[in-house]
């Protein structure tokens, strides 16, 4: 079970991730969006979305220097084991709390406005399920392991960090996520399953970037002058100023 849970379905996720992103973008190219439901509401759409996203930043942030960053390297510029705890979770806290607020602000504006929610396809809301479990299983890891130590506190950068570098390197140790607490095992879990499905929902406009603005042409704008204009007087709203 140890092999299945810690070797054999997170692979399978990961294959899923990439050749999924693979075949959207090779066979659906056009859908790859985001289906941006600004046009339908936007006052909801501007508070939850930056709260969402800048929290989703410290986010992932905070996981790239808590999986990927051993111990070893921290401890050599100087940040002792109580500094790191400290700016983990209260860094962690802060970023989760803006994210969970901004993805309830979202899913509520999704749910309550009409048009956004006939927009909604059934992968969305299966996203936005997993997404939400992962965040809030996240925080209960934080709060629980690290300032209510429920269960006794324990140290993730010396087991789950392990195990996901050892997973990226190939050699995963099972063993090393079979002795984590639950909550970092079902957190783990889920995450790999929304990485399964990313590739098949709009969360694909991560990996967009308009990066064709900085070598396309500028656009120029010129006025008609009057000798274009001929005797037909400008409509209201659209006369000349200057």
């Amino acid at each position: 079970m140890d092999t299945l849970l810690w070797v054999i379905v997170p692979y399978v996720c990961l294959a899923l991730f990439v050749v999924g992103h693979f075949w959207r973008y090779r066979y659906d190219k056009f859908g790859w969006t985001t289906r941006s439901s600004q046009l339908y509401e936007d006052r909801l759409l501007r508070w939850g979305s930056p709260l969402f996203h800048f929290g989703m930043l410290g986010v992932v942030g905070g996981h790239v220097i808590g999986l990927l960053v051993p111990r070893s390297w921290t401890d050599a510029i100087g940040i002792d084991d109580h500094l790191y705890h400290y700016l983990a979770v209260g860094g962690g806290l802060v970023a989760g709390v803006m994210a969970t607020v901004g993805l309830v602000i979202l899913v509520y504006r999704r749910r309550t406005v009409g048009p956004v929610f006939s927009a909604t396809t059934a992968m969305d809301k299966v996203m936005y399920a997993f997404l939400a479990a992962a965040i809030l299983l996240g925080m209960w890891n934080t709060i629980a392991g690290s300032i209510l130590t429920i269960g006794g506190e324990y140290n993730y950068r010396e087991g789950v960090s392990v195990w996901y570098r050892s997973f990226l390197a190939f050699q995963p140790d099972a063993a090393l996520m079979a002795d984590a607490p639950i909550g970092f095992q079902l957190h783990a879990l889920v995450a790999f399953g929304l990485f399964a499905l990313w590739p098949f929902t709009r969360l694909v406009h991560v990996f967009s970037a308009p990066l064709g603005y900085l070598t396309r042409p500028y656009i120029v704008y010129r006025s008609r002058d009057d000798r274009q204009l001929g005797s037909h007087r400008p409509r209201r709203g659209w006369e000349r100023v200057g």
